[in-house]
Parts: C-alpha cells; structure tokens; sequence
C-alpha cells in the first residue's frame, strides 16, 4: 500500500520540477510553443563576428530563413519586418530581426552587410559553413533545395514563414509569408507585455 503512494508522490514531484510551459498567448500568427523547435546556435554575424542566439537573451527574436539573391519572399519579408519595427517605435530597441542565409555559398558575411541592414540597420545577417547552416535549419523545420537556372546559375527554394522568440530564447509564434507588419508588430508586443509581468 504505501509503495503506490511513494511512487505517486515521486510523480508530482518530478511534474512539479519540470519547467512549465508558458501561457497561450492571442497571437494572429500561429502560436508554437508547444512544439519541439529551435535551440542554440553559434554563427557568423555580417560584421564577421561570432554569434549565439543566446547572445540576444533578454529581448524578443525573430528568425528568418533566407538568401540574399532570393527574387521576391526574402525582400518582401524584410521589408514588412523593418515596417513592424517602425510601428514597434522605441520598444524595437528590444526587438533582434535575425536574418539566416540557407545560401552559404553565396552569402558570405560582406554580401550579408551590404544587404541585411538595408531594411533596417538593426537587424543582423548570419551564415556560416553549410553543415552547420543545415543542422540548425532542420531545428528549426526549415527545408531547402537549389534549383539550378539557365545560364549556370541557381535559385534556393526554401521555408517561407518566420519565427518569434521569447525573452528566453523560446520559439513561440510562427509566422507565415505574407504577414503583413501590423500583425508582426502585434505579436511581438504580446512577448513584450509578457515578458513585463515576468
């Protein structure tokens, strides 16, 4: 009889330990943070230096997949970022647009600089050697393939949506392509507000 009890004790304690998983927030986006995605990862910033996403601790993230000579997603999507921020005002001094190249042979860290910031100069470019490009792409469930073009050339079909990290580096919201930057500026706000009751 007791030997049920003790087991079952140990249970709840176990449970009681366990990190909770934060509260469903009303995002337009869909919210993701109960899905397993994301992690850590160390890459080279456009200014050529080293970078975690721990690094950026402490303020919300968005993530995006991309490439630099990328037609039409990629240009588009930056540009309704740098609108989010423009709305966002002075709490997008908490906000880190984090721009992701699936384009490593391309993408070195100088194409990154004359390209990243143009949307808006806080927002950072990383690449870096394509394995790792690749196994912190599959964290995060974003899929490419290149598709070669006439000429010699090629173009990268890839992931189209974004991510938003909490404060604590959580993948919370994603994001679909075409998300307009009312709606981006209106779910980093709610981690904002959030992280302000923490």
């Amino acid at each position: 009889m007791l030997r049920p009890l003790i087991a079952c004790s140990l249970a709840l304690l176990l449970a009681a330990c366990q990190p909770s998983a934060p509260a469903a927030l009303p995002f337009k986006g869909s919210d993701v943070s109960q899905e397993k995605i994301g992690g850590d990862f160390t890459l080279t910033r456009h200014d050529g230096t080293s970078v975690s996403l721990a690094d950026y601790r402490g303020k919300v993230v968005a993530l995006f997949f991309g490439y630099t000579h990328c037609p039409d997603i990629c240009p588009t999507t930056m540009l309704e970022y740098a609108g989010a921020m423009k709305t966002l005002g002075s709490d997008a001094d908490a906000v880190q647009v984090l721009f992701v190249s699936v384009d490593p042979g391309r993408d070195t860290p100088e194409v990154l600089a004359g390209y990243v910031p143009h949307f808006d100069r806080r927002f950072a470019g990383l690449t870096g050697d394509k394995t790792v490009l690749a196994d912190v792409a599959k964290h995060y469930r974003v899929v490419s393939s290149v598709q070669p073009t006439e000429g010699g050339g090629y173009l990268v079909d890839h992931s189209a949506g974004s991510y938003l990290l909490d404060a604590t580096g959580r993948v919370r919201a994603y994001e679909p392509y075409g998300t307009p930057s009312a709606t981006l500026a209106h779910d980093i706000r709610l981690l904002q507000a959030e992280q302000r009751t923490q």
